[in-house]
């Protein structure tokens, strides 16, 4: 079953994103569902295999996202109802809703964390949206990623920069290589999506390509300059190293619009598993990158 045929068994199936009260949380949905099925994606879970992982596959992710959607709507009627004069504590009342919408899908899957990472990046993204609907005005997506950067402000110097012991694996890698992760994304306003993943794909489009080709050209520029602090968990930055040479020197043939584009991808994959190596980051913004596509 090819890309497109898997996302819509899924959507007239296990998925109910006709559930949803709220666009934007459809099309996270839909967002979340093309990035699963995108294959092939180097170390990742996808409709080939289960990349580097031993805990989870493609009907892992399935049932994760089943779980996730149900609080979509909720992330984004918190932005709807948050009162405007009010600056501070977004994050503060927006967390639970994230950490229900985490216990749901740990129960989903047995445990293993699948969409963590989507769920922070998702979650505040439709608070944003939300928040900017009650000014009656076209949001764009630079408006969508000013209002997480303005969400997000101070939270790298508040959760990584001030933690005088490092628990979980963000923290320690800011500790051991300053690399900010998730946080410093978010801070960023989707930074690294906004300069590289986002226009790659937009023109991919404007040239006449595919949904499908246009994400993975997308993806591969994501892992040649995506500082993914994945990739740095399993294998180091020697690991990063690999995967960021690695993708330039496909960009540098042509990436997926070479006449062997596909076989390099495919091979790229075989390398990753061998190194255990999965850019957990870079699936989160490919999947980014589609949404906020939606908001020229």
């Amino acid at each position: 079953m090819d890309y497109y045929s898997r996302q819509d068994v899924l959507l007239n199936s296990a998925i109910a994103v006709s559930d949803l009260q709220h666009q934007p949380a459809q099309w996270v949905t839909k967002a979340l569902l093309k990035e699963v099925c995108l294959s092939p994606k180097p170390g990742l879970v996808d409709m080939n295999n289960s990349g580097a992982h031993r805990d989870m596959d493609f009907s892992t992710f399935v049932s994760s996202i089943s779980a996730i959607v149900p609080w979509l709507d909720a992330f984004y009627q918190y932005g709807l109802s948050f009162p405007l004069q009010q600056q501070q504590n977004f994050l503060t009342g927006i967390r639970p809703i994230g950490i229900e919408c985490e216990h749901a899908m740990f129960q989903a899957t047995h445990q293993v964390n699948t969409h963590k990472g989507g769920i922070f990046a998702f979650g505040l993204l439709l608070g944003a949206i939300g928040k900017l609907q009650q000014y009656a005005q076209p949001i764009d997506y630079q408006l969508i990623c000013e209002e997480v950067a303005k969400i997000c402000r101070g939270i790298v110097k508040q959760e990584l920069t001030g933690q005088q012991h490092a628990n979980t694996v963000g923290e320690k890698l800011f500790k051991l290589h300053q690399l900010t992760g998730a946080r410093g994304e978010a801070e960023s306003g989707y930074r690294t999506v906004r300069e590289i993943s986002l226009p790659v794909y937009c023109q991919m489009q404007s040239d006449g390509y595919d949904e499908e080709t246009s994400l993975l050209q997308a993806l591969l520029y994501l892992l040649a300059y995506n500082q993914d602090t994945n990739l740095v968990s399993r294998g180091g930055l020697q690991g990063l190293a690999f995967v960021q040479e690695a993708a330039k020197q496909l960009i540098d043939k042509g990436g997926i619009c070479h006449p062997k584009g596909r076989q390099f991808l495919y091979e790229l994959d075989l390398a990753l598993i061998q190194r255990n190596l999965s850019p957990g980051g870079s699936a989160d913004l490919i999947a980014i990158t589609w949404f906020l596509a939606q908001y020229p």
